[in-house]
């Protein structure tokens, strides 16, 4: 029975087809711990493209109590005007 050292040819080139499947092993390894673990890494609750949109800002100053109800609507029609999107959630329809 001859085996993979006592063959007399050598391995042959079969035996880059390790390194490969190594390399295969770690890539994909990476690639799942990038689309599962690492993804939310570095991501705070107030980043993204629409983080410092006034919209975001005004609900943000609205929350923290530095303007009350009133001045909150009174500035998101001013921006809803400005910006085209719709209040919602206001009330009636006028």
């Amino acid at each position: 029975m001859q085996t993979l050292a006592n063959w007399d040819g050598g391995p042959g080139p079969w035996i880059l087809f390790f390194p490969l499947i190594w390399a295969a092993v770690i890539v994909g390894a990476v690639t799942l711990l990038r689309r599962t673990v690492w993804r939310g890494r570095g991501r705070g609750p107030h980043t993204g493209p629409d983080a410092q949109s006034p919209i975001t800002v005004l609900g943000h100053r609205f929350a923290s109590g530095e303007i009350d109800e009133d001045e909150y609507w009174r500035r998101l029609s001013v921006l809803d005007e400005q910006f085209g999107r719709s209040a919602g959630g206001k009330g009636g329809a006028a």
